[in-house]
């Protein structure tokens, strides 16, 4: 598996042939949008209500909510963040199993999830979180549950790049409320290769931060 980061909370997640790539975003965030086939998209917030001509390109399978979907053989979770959803927009959060492994993503969360949710969060394999600080979690907050569903890996989303037009955090506040003031950042990197067996052969949750 291999996991690339483009930027706020858009991960691509590789498994051979098959392309997953999570919130993708347009050129007004300042940012360079991701150009590629994919054969799986998923949306952590979405409009109410879902717009017709937003359904993915021919061969895409887009998942926008929860619900239980096996999408061209990954088996992807959704559950509801109802006390932060309007009637104009849904949050999800996403459990998705592949190669053996399960993913986390916790997407644009602003507080923790209802016992309802977090029930549901269970043996978690990456973790991704948002770690820039408003107008998602805190920084303290979104550790503590971090530390709460106990992954192996932990992957910041949502915090401060270049040319980002919004205002956000430094990753460095995040590392250092994971770590302690001298602590940095265990892996900094352009993607993470990983595969299972790795990931189980872990004995401490580490924090892996990825460039764009």
């Amino acid at each position: 598996m291999v996991i690339n980061f483009y930027g706020e909370g858009c991960f691509k997640i590789q498994s051979g042939n098959l392309v997953v790539l999570i919130d993708p975003f347009d050129k007004s965030v300042g940012l360079t949008p991701p150009r590629m086939k994919t054969d799986i998209v998923l949306k952590t917030l979405s409009p109410i209500p879902f717009p017709e001509d937003e359904n993915g390109e021919e061969g895409t399978q887009l998942i926008s909510g929860a619900g239980e979907y096996n999408a061209k053989g990954v088996t992807i979770n959704g559950f509801p963040v109802l006390k932060e959803s309007t009637d104009k927009f849904l949050k999800t959060i996403y459990l998705v199993d592949i190669e053996d492994a399960r993913l986390c993503f916790l997407g644009h969360l602003s507080d923790v999830p209802e016992p309802s949710v977090l029930e549901y969060l269970e043996e978690i394999d990456i973790l991704f979180v948002p770690a820039g600080g408003e107008p998602f979690m805190e920084q303290k907050p979104a550790i503590k549950l971090a530390r709460q569903l106990e992954p192996k890996i932990i992957i910041p989303s949502f915090f401060r790049v270049p040319s980002l037009k919004r205002k956000t955090g430094d990753l460095k506040i995040f590392l250092e409320e994971f770590n302690g003031p001298k602590g940095g950042c265990e892996k900094e990197q352009d993607k993470l290769t990983i595969k299972k067996k790795e990931i189980d052969a872990m004995k401490a949750a580490e924090v892996v931060a990825l460039k764009i």
